[in-house]
């Protein structure tokens, strides 16, 4: 499903002096159009992705997964200018979805596992004070500590001694996403070994072709670039333009290495 047709930039003269319109794929984005239910946003560092993407967060309102919410957010202040300059096409409206970046989601696991700590802790304490009261009293008393606590690890299925990065991400992406949602995500794979990133690209077709999700990526990965039927907008072009998986820097240059590591090794 495609919520979100396109999205164009009108932007006053004075406004594209400033950054992020001094990014060149920025100076030169007029509209970008989302044909299909999963767009990727390649490019170098510093090529303007990622911030395109936190200024189309602004735009459409979306809800921040695991960080402060956009409005207040201090991170997201340089790109507000793009974000109110940006003009989102429907072709159906949907409240549903989030964004997340890389960096909020490992703050978000800290932030999650200090809160089901917390609340072990605070029931071990009201135990040890309350243990002459009756079982079933205590139980009582206990239950708002241990029940929050096994609803997130029901949900999440947060375990810190057990659960890798990874493991949490796949389970925080599969409690998350709902279906008819609009979901931004900025490198996904940073917490992602080769063989999650797969399981994440199979959650990601799921939810696109079973669930009517639409799915706008900024990633680095030839992986999660690999998807069929995604269309990939390259912003190492000028101005941003729509790039074969196979044309891509990214993909050449892994492909290359893998195949000949000592020609780029022995120049070290």
């Amino acid at each position: 499903m495609i919520h979100l047709r396109s999205v164009a930039v009108e932007a006053g003269s004075g406004e594209r002096r400033a950054f992020p319109f001094t990014v060149p794929a920025i100076a030169a984005l007029e509209r970008i159009d989302f044909e299909a239910p999963v767009t990727f946003l390649a490019g170098e560092n510093g090529s303007g992705k990622s911030t395109f993407l936190e200024a189309l967060a602004w735009a459409v309102e979306s809800v921040a997964a695991g960080s402060a919410p956009l409005e207040r957010d201090a991170s997201l202040e340089a790109v507000r200018p793009l974000g109110r300059a940006l003009r989102p096409v429907w072709s159906r409206r949907t409240r549903r979805g989030f964004f997340l970046r890389a960096e909020d989601f490992f703050g978000w696991v800290k932030r999650t596992n200090a809160e089901r700590a917390e609340l072990l802790r605070d029931a071990a304490r009201v135990r040890a004070e309350s243990e002459r009261l009756p079982e079933g009293e205590l139980a009582r008393i206990l239950s708002p500590y241990t029940g929050s606590a096994a609803a997130l690890e029901n949900r999440y299925g947060i375990d810190p001694d057990a659960r890798s990065h990874g493991e949490q991400f796949l389970a925080f992406f599969g409690a998350r996403v709902a279906p008819d949602g609009l979901y931004l995500l900025d490198e996904p794979e940073a917490p992602l070994s080769p063989s999650r990133q797969l399981a994440l690209l199979a959650s990601l077709k799921e939810a696109a072709e079973q669930r009517r999700c639409q799915f706008v990526i900024a990633t680095h990965s030839p992986i999660l670039m690999a998807l069929p039927g995604a269309t990939i907008q390259s912003f190492d072009r000028t101005p941003v333009a729509p790039v074969a998986w196979d044309e891509l820097e990214h993909v050449r240059l892994v492909r290359d290495f893998l195949n000949r590591p000592d020609a780029f090794l022995r120049h070290l």
